[in-house]
């Protein structure tokens, strides 16, 4: 039997084109997949990562490590490094203020003098934000969707980017038990309302991600639904950004720790590239590089 003619050979999820502006920078999303590189300067990383846990008490050379790790990430490909001070992993506890501010802004102020890529801060707190801004930050990383007032007017003050995230609960609740009666849709009407927020405090359409919060107040089964439903999202009309990176829903298919979790998340990757996805936040940037560069050149093939 021949293969019909009409076979749909076209992308199931086209890929929104989309310019976002961030500070100084320009970055064109929806031809190629972008990569956030996740520089986590924090003591209890669920993924083992966290470069503030280092073996020496030295904080000038402990900041040299980290920035030598974001160089590194540059290199391999990444296209915005995503610096964290305080883990949001299921059950973490918040930390103080300062402390945050200890650990980031030393390394922020020297990364953006190193390397020409944007630089994202991931906080939900203000003040942080507003440092991080200040010295050289151009994306505030909020997995409260700027839920405080003040860091609406924090990011348009440095006119920087935000990805606004969907979160049921926050970091010390969220994998309680959580139940959705429609999960895509809940997530997306959150998502509009954040969008509508991000707006009013005077961010333009050009400086906000989405981002549906993979692994943040979500089960597996919920995880592997919105990596197989992502395109349903592009209703919104914003770029989406996902990390699936070494999480627990990957480790719960295959029985691995985090550290062994590279092809799960490979997988992962090419899936939500598949479903429309614009930008992904990973750990492991120069081999995840590479699983993005052949999914574009498939996705991006004509069949013609």
């Amino acid at each position: 039997m021949g293969l019909s003619s009409d076979i749909n050979t076209k992308q199931k999820y086209p890929r929104s084109k989309f310019s976002l502006t961030a500070g100084n920078y320009k970055l064109n999303l929806g031809t190629n997949t972008r990569i956030m590189g996740i520089l986590n300067i924090t003591p209890d990383s669920f993924s083992g990562d966290g470069l503030y846990k280092t073996k020496t008490n030295n904080p000038e050379l402990r900041t040299a490590k980290i920035i030598e790790a974001a160089e590194k990430m540059a290199e391999d490909g990444a296209d915005i490094i995503d610096v964290g001070g305080e883990s949001t992993r299921p059950n973490a506890e918040p930390i103080a203020q300062d402390e945050e501010i200890k650990r980031v802004i030393p390394v922020i102020k020297l990364l953006s003098k190193k390397i020409a890529l944007p630089i994202s801060i991931d906080t939900y707190k203000p003040e942080v934000a507003e440092q991080a801004l200040d010295n050289g930050a151009s994306i505030v990383n909020d997995i409260t969707a700027i839920s405080s007032q003040k860091m609406g007017s924090v990011i348009k003050k440095y006119n920087a980017a935000v990805v606004l995230m969907h979160m049921r609960g926050n970091p010390s609740n969220m994998q309680d038990n959580p139940e959705y009666a429609d999960l895509i849709s809940e997530i997306a009407s959150f998502l509009s309302s954040a969008v509508r927020r991000a707006m009013d405090a005077g961010i333009s359409k050009s400086q906000i991600i989405i981002d549906p919060g993979i692994g943040f107040g979500k089960t597996p089964a919920h995880n592997l639904e919105i990596i197989n439903r992502l395109g349903e999202l592009r209703d919104i009309d914003f770029p989406i950004l996902a990390g699936p990176s070494r999480k627990s829903f990957i480790g719960h298919i295959i029985d691995k720790k985090p550290g062994e979790r590279l092809f799960g998340t490979s997988a992962a990757i090419a899936m939500l590239i598949a479903n429309g996805i614009h930008i992904v936040r990973v750990h492991d940037v120069g081999e995840i590089s590479d699983v993005v560069k052949v999914s574009d050149a498939i996705l991006n093939s004509s069949h013609e």
